[in-house]
């Protein structure tokens, strides 16, 4: 993708989401903008007004802000002009006055190395800025652009947040910097305001309601909204909607066969654990509309086209939920694996109790475990994935709660968490069981791209990882009570027994 592109791209986020002022203080390395800009004034879609200094240019957006009550944004070159932006950045954040600063930039490749008129610009604003948003002609797509130009307005705006202010867009152009414009393309966006009591309607074309990690209250808000207009519910195992008659537990092998009908996603939560899932969320011809209920909200394929607090959904085609939920999910393959281990541990907990899930392989297998009646409550460190800090986690939780807690975890997973398993005799300690799947190394790999067969050499030594740690015995030495199940039959039986610690052995 070119500068010119990425300029005209920009303009356009900027008028699909309402900015209808922009103030240009001219330079070079800002010309695509300055192009875009103008043609944009010229056709009427937005109002330019240019000022020969950055400092005058920021404080007149200042007050086109304060008295239109909406986001203006301010373009400048780069060096030393983002340093005068400050003043007024100052300002607006401490004023609550709603400011978008795009500040042009060279290539990232070229900071540090004396060349001209070009310095560090990130974070140039200092606490002033309640945020800084990155883009680069180098890399990304006119979707991902577009997307981060309304996160800025959006952040600026305070329209999630309640806190409005100052925001640095940060672009940086590759040269040549100037072309011929792409046609103009709307690319809007609707945000509905957080805390307010704004219910966005959607009709009844065919909707999923897709929840990924999430907490109970709005694994329930979602749930809710699939129940009462009949849409199909796609919840992953730390999602807490994860129940009821809509619940679709093989929704990855269902999305196969019909995921091409989908017409709408509904987001809640953070979903982020299948490729069928995110494949559905970069989809063009999909309506994404996603329901937070915090300022940001969850976009990997940089799709969402409404962000609200909460939605009302008309009632959909009965014919379109009995699709899904007379989809098969496939069995359990082989006599004695990570989904047994997971469909056995989930089928053994009530809704008094409590299950964390490890990341990686085994939170997956619990994706397809049957839909439980009285499901426990889930969770599941899923902001980052990563592995680290599991069992940890859930300590904390059982700690805060009071209920019997089950983690339920790989084996490299629980290594990196052994120092967890320390059970100083002065603390008070949870009601805790550890369950891990111990296949002997990082399985999932087997799945990706580097489980292919000619990385078959370096596979075991540089992703599999096998350690041969007896994790039983290193239980014992801290006091806990271990058992190895080597069965479906085993596992069950010690899950109604004393032991607090168990291993399934599957490698």
């Amino acid at each position: 993708m070119s500068s010119i592109v990425l300029g005209s791209t920009i303009v356009d986020a900027l008028v699909g989401i309402g900015v209808t002022d922009v103030v240009l203080a001219p330079g070079s390395r800002s010309a695509a903008l300055a192009l875009a800009v103008d043609r944009a004034d010229r056709a009427g879609r937005l109002t330019l007004h240019v000022r020969l200094d950055e400092r005058v240019a920021a404080f007149t957006a200042l007050g086109l802000a304060k008295g239109s009550g909406r986001p203006v944004a301010v373009v400048t070159t780069s060096g030393t002009a983002v340093g005068n932006l400050v003043p007024a950045a100052m300002e607006a954040t401490a004023a609550g006055v709603p400011l978008v600063l795009i500040t042009a930039d060279r290539p990232a490749r070229l900071v540090g190395t004396g060349a001209s008129q070009t310095g560090d610009q990130l974070g140039g604003l200092g606490p002033a800025a309640l945020g800084v948003i990155r883009l680069s002609s180098e890399s990304g797509t006119s979707d991902a652009w577009a997307a981060g130009v309304h996160r800025a307005v959006v952040l600026a705006s305070g329209v999630r947040s309640r806190r409005p202010g100052a925001v640095q867009l940060n672009v940086e152009f590759e040269a040549p910097l100037v072309g011929e414009l792409p046609e103009p393309r709307e690319r809007p966006l609707r945000v509905a305001a957080s805390g307010g009591h704004e219910a966005v309607e959607l009709d009844g074309r065919r909707t999923v309601v897709l929840v990924g990690d999430a907490s109970m209250a709005v694994g329930a808000e979602a749930r809710a909204l699939a129940e009462l207009s009949g849409a199909p519910l796609l919840a992953e195992p730390s999602s807490n909607a994860r129940v009821g008659a809509n619940a679709v537990a093989g929704y990855r092998f269902a999305l196969a066969e019909l995921g091409d009908r989908v017409e709408r996603v509904v987001v809640f939560g953070h979903p982020t654990l299948s490729r069928p899932v995110n494949d559905l969320l970069g989809r063009g011809d999909v309506e994404l509309v996603v329901v937070s209920d915090r300022a940001d909200w969850i976009d990997p394929g940089h799709r969402a086209v409404v962000v609200a607090d909460r939605v009302l959904l008309a009632e959909q085609d009965p014919g379109w939920l009995r699709d899904w939920t007379c989809s098969l999910t496939p069995g359990p393959r082989g006599r004695w694996s990570q989904r047994q281990v997971a469909d056995t541990v989930v089928g053994a907990l009530g809704s008094g109790d409590d299950l964390m899930l490890g990341s990686s392989s085994i939170i997956r297998a619990a994706d397809l475990s049957p839909i439980s009646t009285c499901p426990p409550r889930v969770f599941a460190n899923r902001g980052l994935a990563g592995i680290d800090g599991t069992i940890a986690t859930a300590t904390g939780l059982a700690l805060a709660g009071g209920r019997p807690m089950t983690v339920l975890l790989g084996d490299l997973t629980a290594q990196h968490d052994v120092g967890a398993l320390v059970r100083p005799p002065s603390e008070r300690w949870p009601d805790l069981r550890v369950v891990v799947a111990d296949d002997g190394g990082g399985s999932i790999f087997r799945k990706l791209e580097q489980g292919a067969p000619e990385y078959a050499e370096s596979f075991e030594r540089v992703f599999l990882t096998p350690q041969g740690v007896d994790l039983a015995a290193v239980a014992a030495a801290m006091g806990w009570k271990p058992v190895v199940v080597g069965s479906v039959e085993e596992l069950a039986q010690a899950l109604d027994g004393e032991a607090d610690f168990i291993v399934a052995a599957l490698k």
